[in-house]
């Protein structure tokens, strides 16, 4: 690839999304201007995510416009596949929360589908499919240097959930490094996005349905097995490829920069 093909395509894909979050910055009050209209929140909800999001498919659809959008995300890709791995992946988190919490008392299901399916739809969408996805695809950058800046606004984009100082850098830890583990699932599962839209998914609905924490913080158990469903996601998805023999795709080759043909 070209020099100025990689920068013209680093730059659509920063100025596409900082328009994005621009808009974002606005979510609520575009929301609150829909519902007026709608008089259905969910739906306002929903269509709000993808009116602030014009930006990045615009954008997708300037970096390639030989490739469909949905293609370019990694939406066309195999969803049964995506399915029966993120309910494999997010077992211990429901076997956990069955065996050490409460059901929660206060589940409204607006907000449960907009916490847990619009929420890890468009979350990966616009920072895996989009942020991440067309820069470690589209460019020579490495696995690291395609997730840092991406996963950096991911975590503070969470960090209204804090109450406190010790809480702040637990959810900013917590959620950086699940930006990581999600854009890992997204590029080893062959670009398919919806094996961490639907493992994230899975993953709030557990948190959701169970007294776990208000936040993205949680306490030693909720972290454990949380920790057991990402230990379980990566160890079943080298297995896996292994058995299959194909190798990772993020390795020393291509963690910090792509060689051309990579």
């Amino acid at each position: 690839m070209k020099p100025n093909q990689t920068l013209k395509i680093i730059l659509l894909i920063f100025i596409s999304f900082a328009t994005y979050y621009l808009l974002f910055s606005n979510f609520k009050s575009l929301k609150i201007e829909i519902d007026r209209i709608t008089q259905q929140g969910l739906i306002s909800y929903i269509l709000s995510y993808l009116i602030v999001g014009i930006p990045i498919f615009l954008g997708t659809f300037l970096i390639d416009k030989r490739t469909s959008i949905i293609k370019s995300f990694g939406l066309s890709a195999n969803i049964l596949t995506a399915v029966w791995t993120s309910i494999l992946f997010t077992l211990p988190m429901f076997l956990g929360g069955l065996s050490f919490f409460k059901f929660s008392q206060q589940i409204d299901i607006e907000n449960l589908i907009a916490g847990t399916i619009v929420a890890g739809f468009m979350e990966e969408l616009y920072f895996r499919g989009f942020l991440f996805g067309q820069l470690f695809r589209k460019t020579n950058f490495g696995f690291i240097p395609a997730i840092f800046f991406g996963a950096l606004i991911f975590a503070s984009g969470h960090l209204y959930q804090s109450q406190n100082i010790s809480e702040l850098f637990g959810i900013f830890a917590i959620t950086f490094f699940g930006a990581v583990f999600f854009a890992w699932l997204y590029v080893e599962w062959n670009y398919n996005l919806w094996v961490p839209i639907f493992t994230h998914t899975l993953m709030n609905l557990s948190w959701h349905l169970f007294e776990v924490d208000n936040s993205a913080l949680g306490d030693v158990k909720a972290n454990l097995f949380r920790g057991l469903t990402i230990l379980t996601a990566i160890l079943f998805t080298i297995v896996y490829k292994k058995n299959r023999k194909k190798k990772l795709t993020v390795n020393r080759q291509t963690i910090l920069k792509k060689k051309n043909g990579i």
